[in-house]
């Protein structure tokens, strides 16, 4: 059994808006590079989920990372929401800054600024971080 028409279009426009944002993501990451000082601010969120770390590109390591799916130990019951995003971006600045950071480098990884990605972004800057 074949899907329908309409079901391979939609396939079809996810598979290219994920390649527009891949491409996008390249042009940002060609530009954007993290130290040990002020380590590269990754965000990525697929439909379930939020992911948040701090990248280290000159020594190739990841400092510090949040995600939805274990936010204080305990799992989300709703993990692909603002709220829950908000909650990723305090996480995520409260662990920069037991590590002694305070600025990043911003990447939001071809993402528009909306939405999840402008809500971890702001509760970040509310909990310290500065970009």
């Amino acid at each position: 059994m074949q899907p329908a028409a309409s079901q391979v279009t939609a396939m079809k426009k996810q598979s290219f808006r994920n390649q527009r944002r891949k491409k996008k993501h390249l042009r940002i990451r060609n530009r954007l590079s993290g130290t040990a000082q002020r380590p590269r601010f990754c965000v990525f969120r697929s439909l379930s989920h939020t992911y948040a770390q701090l990248v280290d590109d000159t020594a190739g390591h990841t400092l510090a990372s949040a995600t939805t799916l274990k936010l204080g130990g305990r799992r989300l019951k709703q993990g692909s929401n603002v709220e829950a995003a908000r909650k990723v971006g305090k996480a995520i600045a409260e662990r920069a800054r037991k590590e002694g950071i305070d600025q990043v480098v911003f990447d939001r990884s071809g993402y528009i600024y909306r939405g999840r990605v402008k809500a971890l972004a702001e509760a970040a800057r509310e909990a310290g971080l500065k970009f």
